[in-house]
């Protein structure tokens, strides 16, 4: 791989996290306009359907009357997520607060680590759950945070722990935690309104059936299009997603983990523990699976999974390692 520098690597993800904020609206908005296109072609259908000027005036007459709501759904959705994304990652993730207290062998790890680089300490999770796994997380300073299932904090010894909470830090210093919380809220809410918009259109009363009774029928074909669609467009934001967050971001932490502690060796022992029991069984959501050091979720082995995968292979990662 590459060496790419640390400011680099900065500055390609505040440009992605961009990139994603600036799409996400016009993918929205494209979608509305196409949605109600569809939508005055099938359910209006009447006796002015042939009439292109008049389609095309009620089609933007209705646009224009939808776009502030459009606009105000995507902004307090925002809003939430900016506040509440801790939370709802908690939630997900079945994570909660690890008090120094109750084990001030990871806080001193931790803060160790802080202090060699020059950075504040973050808020340390916990997940009560015996495999092996931990994510990194959050927007700022205030809400950085560092997750450790239990599993990894009891299996592994101290330069093997060491190395897996260098590898967190890392992806907070380098930003991916910017750009994967911005991709988990973009994701999120396009599933929210692909359900809500599929629900408005089966619940929907029919309309009169028009011109030779085709009104029914046209109907069904209108909820069978825009769910194809939807279904379309989400593969395709999960999949620029994806390319956004690239595999190189794991390759970059697992480094900065081995300049950090000057053991590389460490880590590789601790990604051989943890690829023997990685999966966590509170988390069943895709989404966030990609924070994690290694995916928590079982997935059947398959040529499009592994083309896909937010994770390069483990094996991979160890062999890097080797050669640091």
């Amino acid at each position: 791989m590459n060496y790419i520098g640390l400011q680099t690597q900065i500055r390609r993800n505040t440009y992605r996290s961009v990139f994603m904020l600036v799409l996400f609206p016009c993918v929205i908005l494209g979608l509305t306009w196409l949605g109600i296109f569809v939508s005055n072609l099938f359910l209006d259908y009447n006796e002015y359907a042939y009439q292109y000027d008049y389609q095309l005036g009620n089609q933007q007459i209705t646009f224009l009357q939808v776009l502030p709501w459009v606009v105000a759904v995507c902004g307090i959705w925002f809003v939430i997520a900016y506040f509440s994304h801790s939370f709802i990652i908690n939630k997900a993730t079945g994570a909660k607060t690890l008090e120094r207290r109750e084990n001030k062998r990871v806080y001193n790890l931790t803060e160790n680590l802080c202090i060699g680089i020059g950075m504040p300490m973050p808020i340390v999770n916990i997940i009560e759950d015996d495999s092996l796994n931990a994510f990194a997380s959050g927007i700022n300073k205030r809400n950085y945070t560092v997750t450790l299932s239990r599993g990894i904090i009891d299996k592994l010894d101290d330069k093997e722990l060491e190395a897996v909470i260098a590898h967190e830090l890392m992806h907070i210093r380098n930003h991916d935690v910017k750009v994967m919380m911005v991709a988990i809220v973009f994701v999120g809410i396009f599933s929210f309104l692909t359900q809500f918009m599929t629900r408005i259109l089966i619940h929907r009363p029919r309309v009169s059936s028009g011109r030779n009774g085709k009104g029914n029928g046209a109907g069904t074909i209108l909820i069978i299009l825009l769910i194809l669609v939807l279904a379309i467009i989400g593969y395709s934001i999960t999949f620029l997603m994806k390319l956004a967050i690239s595999r190189k971001r794991e390759y970059m932490a697992d480094a900065g983990s081995a300049e950090m502690t000057k053991n590389p060796a460490g880590l590789a022992s601790a990604l051989r523990k943890i690829s023997a029991d990685p999966l966590i069984e509170a988390i069943e959501q895709n989404d966030v699976a990609q924070l994690f050091i290694e995916n928590p979720i079982k997935k059947r082995a398959s040529f499009l999974n592994e083309l896909f995968a937010t994770h390069p292979p483990i094996e991979k990662r160890i062999a890097f390692l080797e050669q640091v």
